[in-house]
Order: structure tokens, then sequence, then C-alpha cells
């Protein structure tokens, strides 16, 4: 299989708006989609696709200008993840992790790390991976003076073998405090596993990671100073950016089935023969199916670009986050995940009904979307985040920054 990116990519001026990279997000998209079902099948570490990422500049797409980046921000880089999404819901929450484990080091860091990592990812065009697994037990982070090391095992590791360098993260011993860090994804006592065998997200390289005594010097442990944290309000940030970026995969891999499935109904679907219509784009049934279907989807859409929008506020000025607004915020995006789950879930089941038996062929991969979308929203259970909206609707009770929250 072939991803040859086109040769205006290297010798045509780089976007230069939000438009523009949204529009080079839908060539990456394109050109998955023209074999998207058979790289789902064949489930093969996914360098070509990291590598059209890197080509296309999507890659940096939050990184500084003055270093190569494409200096966009969040409501930029959801849209563009959307938009890879859906052709390939792995390629795009390959995408959207990376985009996320790249502004860890804004997110805790401090200014003089977060600005180093950025120039360096930027220059570099890291694609970035992340071994962060709050489920798992926390991995041991020792202080041997000038170095720390990590030891442990994630059971998840999103970007593993693709990745050029991988966020850790764990519990200084002996304390409640946690480490993150960036070390390159082939460092010394960092290995990956083959295990990600799951019906969904197969190329998304999510399988598990065990770290013997992987060293980092102290002055890379991020927002840490003298060897001592420095928290802010702003670090509590990372749980809706993350669910965003799932609300924005989501969405995409949805839009993707539509889109697919649609076009499957025009040329192939044949009518009920007792219907009483020749075409089955004329069958009431086929046409109300996708009218409703698309207006869920388009609702679930809007909602997901006001919140973004509400986010980025918050981004554009870190050190005035307050607990109150991220609370709210963190609300907005609980109400916005659990409808894009259901919308994403119902869109990607109902199209066999308006394409019919013959689609569910498993040359013509329409299963692979529900499978992706299936997979991905078990991540945390949508429920608790209904009741998140529910006790704030009912007691103006805000969420307590945690892991899932």
């Amino acid at each position: 299989m072939s991803l040859t990116a086109p040769a205006d990519w290297k010798t045509a001026p780089a976007p230069g708006d939000a438009d523009g990279w949204i529009a080079r997000a839908a060539e990456v998209a394109a050109l998955l989609a023209s074999d998207a079902a058979a790289r789902d099948k064949a489930a093969a570490t996914p360098h070509a696709e990291v590598r059209l990422l890197k080509e296309s500049g999507l890659v940096t797409l939050l990184g500084p200008v003055e270093h190569g980046g494409a200096g966009q921000n969040w409501t930029t880089a959801y849209r563009v993840v959307r938009e890879v999404a859906k052709a390939d819901g792995s390629i795009g929450q390959l995408l959207g992790y990376h985009y996320l484990w790249n502004w860890a080091a804004r997110l805790v860091g401090t200014r003089e790390q977060w600005e180093q990592v950025e120039a360096e990812a930027a220059r570099n065009q890291w694609f970035f991976g992340g071994a962060v697994n709050p489920r798992d037990d926390d991995v041991v982070v020792r202080d041997e003076g000038d170095t720390l090391t990590f030891t442990g095992r994630k059971s998840f590791s999103t970007g593993s073998k693709v990745s050029d360098v991988t966020v850790l993260e764990g519990v200084l011993e002996g304390t409640d405090d946690h480490v993150f860090a960036i070390v390159p994804s082939d460092s010394e006592g960092l290995t990956f596993h083959d295990d990600w065998d799951n019906i969904g997200q197969r190329l998304t390289e999510s399988g598990g990671v065990t770290l013997d005594a992987v060293r980092v010097p102290w002055p890379a442990a991020a927002g840490y100073v003298d060897k001592r944290f420095r928290p802010r309000v702003y670090n509590t940030l990372n749980v809706p950016t993350i669910q965003l970026v799932f609300v924005n995969f989501y969405l995409g891999i949805a839009a993707g089935a539509l889109e697919t499935a649609a076009a499957y109904t025009r040329t192939r679907t044949r009518p009920w023969l007792h219907g009483g219509y020749e075409r089955a784009v004329d069958e009431p049934y086929v046409v109300d199916t996708y009218g409703d279907l698309t207006a869920k989807l388009w609702a679930v859409e809007a909602l997901a670009d006001v919140v973004a929008a509400e986010g980025q506020k918050l981004h554009d000025d870190p050190d005035a986050v307050t607990e109150r607004a991220r609370g709210e915020f963190e609300i907005r995006v609980a109400a916005v995940k659990a409808r894009a789950t259901d919308v994403a879930l119902e869109v990607t089941s109902r199209i066999f009904e308006v394409t019919g038996a013959r689609a569910t062929a498993s040359a013509e991969g329409l299963d692979r979307f529900w499978r992706n979308v299936r997979t991905h929203t078990l991540h945390d259970p949508v429920a608790y985040k209904r009741r998140e909206v529910g006790r704030h609707v009912l007691t103006g009770e805000l969420p307590e920054p945690t892991w899932y929250s």
C-alpha cells in the first residue's frame, strides 16, 4: 500500500490560515480514504501514514511559526483531527493524541521548558506518543540525584512504535507527586509491546509498554523547579482538552461513515422489490434515515465547535484560568462528549439499514466505522459524563479535577 504526498506540498507555500489547514487535512483524508479498508484489515504499523502527516505539515500544526510550525490553535487542531478521522479513525486518533502530548509540556511545564520542547518538536517534526494510562498502577519515579528513573508498565501507549518521542508519567517515590517527562522513543529501558489486537482503532499502535529504569535528567521533569512542582489551575485542563479530541475523532468517524454509505447507496444499493421505486435514493425510509442521521450529526458538530471556542479562551490566557472557569468548561465538554458518543454509535450502526445486505461484505469495510467508535468510546463510561452535567444542573456542583473529570 502506498500513500504518496502531492508534489505541491513541497513546492507551494504552506497554508496560511485555519481554513487552509483544514483543507490540507481534507487532502490527507482523501489519500487515506483510497485504501482505508485494506489498511484496516492489514493492521500494519502505520509508518507510511505518519510520514504522510509529517509531509503534509499537520504534525507541526500547533508549533511556533518561527521554528517551522503553523502557529495554529486548538480550535483548528480539533477540526483537523475531525477531517482526518473521516477517512481513517485510527490516524485521526494518532494525530489527536500527538497534539495532546505535544501540548503536555505547555500544560504542566515551565515557560522555559515548553518553549524549548515546542521549538525542538517543530524543527524536527517530532511525532509524539504517550505512556500515560491512569487505570494502571503508577510508574515509580526514583530520585537519583541529578537524574530520575521511571520504572513500571502501562497497558496502553498510543503511538508507540511510530513515535519519535514519548511522554512518560509516574509518581515520585515516597510522595503523591506526579512527574511528566518527554524522552526519545528509542530510550534505553523503554520497550513497546506488540499486544494491541482490538476490534477497532487497529492502527493506533496502542499496545503496552515496559519502563525499566528509563533515565531522565531532573531539568526535564515538567513543571519542576529545584525538584519542587509549581502547580497552576491550567494544569487541570488536561481532561477537557483530551475529551474534546475524542469528541472530534468520533464525529469525524461518523461523518466518514455517512459519506461512504451515501456514496454506496447512490450507486449500488437496490430498491426494495415491493416498494415501487426504481432507485434506492427515492425510498422514503432511506431518505428519512439519511436526513435524521445527518441532522443529528450536524447538531453535535455545531456544539463541538462552540465548546472548542469556549476552551480556546482559557488556552489563550493560561494564568487567568480559575477553578470555576475550568469546572464550567468541563461540564460543557462532558455534555458534548455524551452526545457525540451516542450519535457516532447510532450513525455507524444504522448506515447498514440504508445500504443493504451486500454492504456487509468484508471487502467494503463499512464495519470499520462502528468498530472504531465502539472501541474508543469505552475509554470511560459516558454515563459519568451525563452525571457531571446532571449534578451541575440540579445542584450547581462542578466536577473536581481527576484523571477522568
